[in-house]
């Protein structure tokens, strides 16, 4: 059987639309880079770099679409979430857990687990809740209650990308930042699952045991992943311990498979059907911990500075993919009050997220640690939307029928536009105007910084108040978090790490100097 000269070429045209489609993303990353240097160069920060990389993705997304593109060339554009979910994400979350310095993260566990779960759940009803009524009062398109619920879960997910990156580059208080950082990455498996089980509900209506669902697929999700990051992460540091890699000639192993290990936990999460997100974070913090003293000097250096490239690529490159299929789908923009009445609903949506698990959490925080007003302000304001609200909406177009999904996907594209751009733009000017930009840190937090910029975990103080059952279990977890600092200290650290004890004299002279400027801190108070 012949072929036609047609297939024959097909291949070449096929390798030459490749060559055109990636030269392309290449010098759009290039512009991106320059455009965000001179932007930074020039202190102008109402165009931040993630902003900027969406507008170029629109903007030649858009002369694409005018000029009539190949669709061969066309096609290397398109979103594909398991593009975005496996390869985008992982050196993102990894980058940011392994330069966040973990006892802030942890310090403030509570209350940043308090608003992803809690406030997640409250955003995500209080969305759906309006969205439905709004559409009973025939304010905007009626949808189903469930598809209500989907469209309150996927956009009530504050994105780990867009947030991270504005932040870092304004140089955020570390407190907040970890308080934004950890409430963006953890509530990202409560969306999902909210997400996903809403799903199931509308496939299979049964009634009775969905709140219990949510729950303890959120529970099993979040434990299994947390479990699978930190046990990836103790692997890691035993082989770096006894492997004798930190050599000269096996520097290049070292890093190849210091490398390997935070994808492995991510494939290893999401192949169990866990989240991803969650086990990298906590292989990161682990890894950060003690697999990190175990390289060569050298090693150190190196995995440093290659996941910050990778996540800077990531990230950039992120925005540009999401810009310019932004600019080529098809949209239903025939329901304008759909979208306008949504981003209404989910600024107050995200205000009785904020608020209400603030005031949870100060109830049973001393004075001194009270989450102040200010950063509850800058918490509800930076609640931006981003590449995962976007790649849940594009998930809708397949699962929901009549073209429901598809305005649920083009009410969402507006919200991450608007909010990348306009609300990502204005951060830095709500910051500065709210005093949390720069390394200031406020006592209010009952947090003391030693000159190296570490973290001193507050120590609590006996008040006339304080015999209630609440304060009682406070003051039981503060002890068993400084057990658990001891413990580390004198077992985990030293099991797990070529420490040796030159190492640890020093550690035991700084904790005392930090101990003792905690003391003279909170006898200034």
């Amino acid at each position: 059987m012949g072929i036609s000269p047609a297939e024959s070429g097909s291949p070449e045209k096929e390798q030459q639309a490749a060559g055109v489609g990636i030269l392309l993303q290449i010098m759009m990353l290039v512009l991106s880079f320059v455009l965000g240097h001179v932007l930074r160069r020039h202190k102008f920060y109402y165009l931040p770099e993630a902003s900027a990389s969406l507008l170029i993705g629109l903007i030649v997304g858009g002369l694409a679409n005018i000029s009539n593109t190949e669709t061969s060339i066309r096609a290397w554009f398109n979103f594909h979430e398991e593009f975005f979910f496996l390869f985008l994400l992982p050196p993102i979350i990894f980058q940011s857990g392994f330069s966040l310095s973990a006892k802030p993260f942890f310090s403030n566990f509570g209350a940043i687990v308090t608003f992803a779960i809690l406030g997640t759940f409250i955003a995500s009803v209080v969305t759906g809740v309006l969205v439905y009524l709004g559409g009973r009062m025939y304010l905007m398109y009626g949808l189903p209650f469930v598809e209500c619920l989907m469209f309150g879960a996927l956009i009530s997910a504050t994105d780990p990308v867009t947030v991270l990156s504005i932040f870092r580059e304004l140089g955020t208080d570390t407190s907040l930042y970890a308080l934004v950082f950890g409430e963006s990455v953890l509530n990202d498996a409560m969306a999902i699952s909210l997400y996903r089980t809403m799903s199931i509900v509308r496939k299979h209506a049964s009634s009775a045991q969905n709140f219990f669902m949510v729950i303890f697929r959120f529970l099993e999700t979040f434990v299994g992943s947390m479990s699978a990051g930190v046990g990836v992460g103790f692997v890691s540091a035993l082989l770096f311990k006894y492997a004798g890699l930190d050599v000269d000639n096996l520097q290049n192993l070292e890093c190849c498979l210091f490398v390997l290990f935070p994808y492995f936990s991510y494939m290893l999460a999401e192949g169990l059907g866990l989240s991803g997100i969650v086990s990298i974070l906590f292989t990161a913090i682990v890894m950060k911990h003690y697999s990190y003293s175990n390289l060569s000097e050298n090693s150190q250096q190196f995995v440093s500075d290659f996941f910050h490239l990778i996540s800077s690529l990531a990230e950039t490159f992120t925005f540009i993919y999401m810009g310019f299929d932004i600019a080529m789908e098809k949209h239903s923009w025939s329901h304008l009050g759909f979208i306008f009445f949504s981003i209404l609903f989910i600024v107050v949506a995200r205000a009785a997220n904020v608020f209400s698990c603030a005031y949870l959490v100060n109830l049973v925080r001393p004075v001194h640690r009270q989450i102040p007003l200010k950063h509850q302000k800058a918490l509800w304001y930076s609640g931006l939307r981003g590449a995962m609200a976007f790649a849940l909406a594009l998930q809708s177009v397949h699962d929901l029928p009549e073209g429901r999904g598809q305005i649920i996907f083009t009410a969402t594209t507006a919200i991450v536009v608007l909010s990348v751009l306009l609300i990502g733009g204005s951060t830095g000017t709500m910051l500065e105007a709210l005093h949390v930009v720069g390394d200031s840190h406020d006592g209010h937090l009952g947090e003391s910084f030693d000159v190296n910029n570490g973290y001193v975990a507050p120590s609590f103080k006996e008040d006339g108040t304080s015999g209630t059952g609440i304060k009682m279990k406070l003051k039981e977890f503060h002890k068993r978090t400084s057990s658990f600092t001891a413990l580390d200290r004198n077992y985990l650290t030293p099991f797990f790490t070529s420490q040796n004890e030159d190492d640890e004299e020093e550690e035991a002279l700084l904790d005392e100097r930090i101990s003792g400027s905690e003391r003279g801190g909170f006898l200034g108070q």
